[in-house]
């Protein structure tokens, strides 16, 4: 299940989401969908999820530089962001379970 989930996202707008609507932020392999999150969270951390959204970033766009040895041609990085809404009660301590 570890390898569902490459690990929490710790920024200012995922730790409102956590402190207000017990939502919670995770970066996963791209390949996982989301009953696979869903059974992955609640067996890592314990709890209850009653809802998950999954949103997929980099598409692959290919960004250009020119330097002094030539054109260069670069991809960025695909990665997949998963919002977890867990149950009301119910919270995820993020700097000791993982």
């Amino acid at each position: 299940m570890h390898t569902i989930i490459r690990k929490p996202i710790i920024t200012e707008k995922a730790t409102l989401q956590s402190e207000r609507n017990n939502r919670f932020t995770f970066e996963v392999t791209r390949t996982a969908n989301k009953i696979e999150i869903k059974n992955a969270i609640e067996k890592v951390y314990g709890v209850h999820v009653t809802d998950v959204h999954t949103l997929n970033y980099g598409g692959g766009k290919s960004s250009v530089k020119y330097t002094n040895k030539g054109i260069v041609e670069q991809k960025s990085k695909q990665w997949k962001k998963a919002v977890v809404t867990v149950a009301d009660g119910e919270t995820i301590d993020l700097f000791n379970n993982y």
